[in-house]
């Protein structure tokens, strides 16, 4: 049922969907009794679209989520594992073309691949299967050897995880699979923005893992968007993690609203 939901009312609240419906109910109400309303609604999506698409409040919702884990310090000496969350892959894309198509998010596959051969003897994991909420066939794992072995990474050292359909299920999964050793250490990679919900979901999980963040899209904080499809996609971006970081710690399945360095 939680996955149905983020799949259903988790993307009609994205500020770009909510704001299109609200100014959809409002072309709407101009033609009933109450098309005063309907003018109102309309107006006050489109300036609500301006904000989001124009102005930095995408930035912000981002950034602070950005700042929240440090570069990984490899100081500490090398690691057990690597895991690599998906959401680099595009599935359906990849069945289409018969080859891995990779849309964003890039940097978790290349810096996996990297930290992979700086560290030989390091388990390495990559835990995605089909976000859908219609399942089929396409499973992002299933594309990842090959993606990987492109890198230089050859397939023996790959350990597919492909059932999982959220980030709840890559660390449920990833941990039954692996079943870490007390004393281990294990790197988490994914984007920046998405590392608190993800360490707080595998610290949540009895997995705990050390952040390394990658894939930033923030620089500076304060810029405005030229192109309004720019700041709508980074305002999306940063509500659906702040959505889920709610959502998840009020359904119990984390252990703080934004899980940091340090496990409470």
């Amino acid at each position: 049922m939680f996955f149905v939901l983020s799949k259903t009312l988790g993307i009609m609240l994205l500020p770009i969907n909510f704001l299109i419906g609200i100014g959809v109910i409002g072309t709407v109400l101009l033609l009933t009794r109450f098309a005063r309303l309907g003018r109102r609604l309309m107006v006050a999506a489109l300036l609500l679209l301006a904000i989001c698409g124009f102005s930095p409040l995408g930035n912000v919702l981002i950034s602070t989520l950005e700042q929240r884990f440090p570069p990984w310090d490899a100081s500490r000496g090398a690691p057990d594992g690597i895991i690599v969350l998906g959401g680099s892959i595009d599935a359906d894309l990849s069945v289409a073309h018969g080859t891995p198509v990779v849309r964003s998010a890039a940097d978790r596959v290349i810096a996996a691949a990297t930290l992979a051969r700086r560290y030989p003897n390091a388990r390495l994991v990559f835990t995605g299967g089909s976000a859908n909420l219609i399942s089929n066939d396409a499973r992002e794992a299933d594309y990842a050897a090959e993606m990987f072995e492109g890198l230089g990474i050859a397939r023996s050292r790959l350990i597919i995880e492909r059932r999982s359909r959220n980030t709840v299920e890559n660390a449920e999964f990833s941990r039954a699979l692996v079943d870490p050793k007390p004393g281990e250490r294990w790197l988490l990679v994914t984007s920046a923005y998405h590392m608190p919900r993800s360490v707080g979901l595998f610290r949540k999980a009895g997995f705990n893992v050390e952040a390394y963040p990658v894939d930033w899209r923030v620089g500076d904080v304060f810029s405005f968007a030229t192109l309004a499809i720019d700041g709508l996609s980074r305002t999306d971006l940063g509500t659906r993690e702040w959505v889920g970081l709610l959502a998840y710690h009020l359904a119990g399945k984390t252990d703080d609203l934004l899980p940091g360095p340090a496990a409470r």
